[in-house]
């Protein structure tokens, strides 16, 4: 999805009033499983996903924050997901052998890790320049975040708690591999959230 189509997309998603959170997390899902699964591709989404709730904030103050919080959590739990992405993928990865060294799978983990820190980051960024409407909303948002947290910081805490590595060898193109592997994990995340949405619309 192109940076004018998502901001877009996620425009319509806070103009829709309803469901913004899972509106907002399958089109950032979206985007991220069409980049590349690297900071640049998850800050270019997080970015254009951001500037288009600010232009699209509504003018109520009560329905602003609502809506703004709603916007975050969903991206929040696109993130999620891609952490979770580059866990199956890394796990993946060691359990086929395939000649990974531990200082590659150190760094595979030092870049889920600053996930949540770009997006906190981005999302800091794109409040300067937003509208006078928006930019306190989203400030309050990095600020809450900052201190109390996000699910994507909190998912990767666990991962890197929980990972263990060993006996492992040395490897060319990792990095590339990894990358590849991850986003077709987020993929298949993408394609069963919109199974399961699609499902309960049928028995709704």
């Amino acid at each position: 999805m192109a940076e004018d189509s998502l901001r877009k997309a996620a425009a319509d998603a806070m103009k829709a009033g309803e469901d913004v959170s899972r509106r907002v997390r399958d089109l950032t899902l979206e985007a991220l499983r069409n980049r590349r699964f690297d900071r640049e591709g998850i800050r270019e989404t997080v970015r254009s996903v951001t500037e288009g709730m600010a232009s699209a904030a509504p003018a109520s103050a009560g329905s602003l924050r609502q809506a703004m919080g709603q916007a975050f959590r969903g991206m929040d739990e696109a993130l999620t997901k891609s952490v979770e992405a580059g866990e199956q993928a890394l796990r993946q990865l060691v359990a086929t052998g395939r000649s990974i060294s531990d200082h590659e799978v150190k760094e595979a983990l030092a870049g889920l890790k600053k996930i949540e820190e770009d997006f906190v980051a981005t999302v800091s960024k794109v409040a300067e320049s937003a509208n006078e409407r928006a930019r306190p909303e989203l400030r309050a948002l990095v600020e809450r975040a900052t201190r109390a947290g996000t699910e994507t910081g909190r998912q990767t805490a666990h991962l890197l708690k929980e990972f263990t590595f060993t006996g492992l060898e040395l490897a060319g193109q990792f990095s590339v591999r990894f990358a590849q592997m991850a986003s077709g994990v987020l993929a298949g995340m993408a394609d069963a959230l919109e199974k399961s949405a699609a499902e309960k619309k049928k028995t709704s």
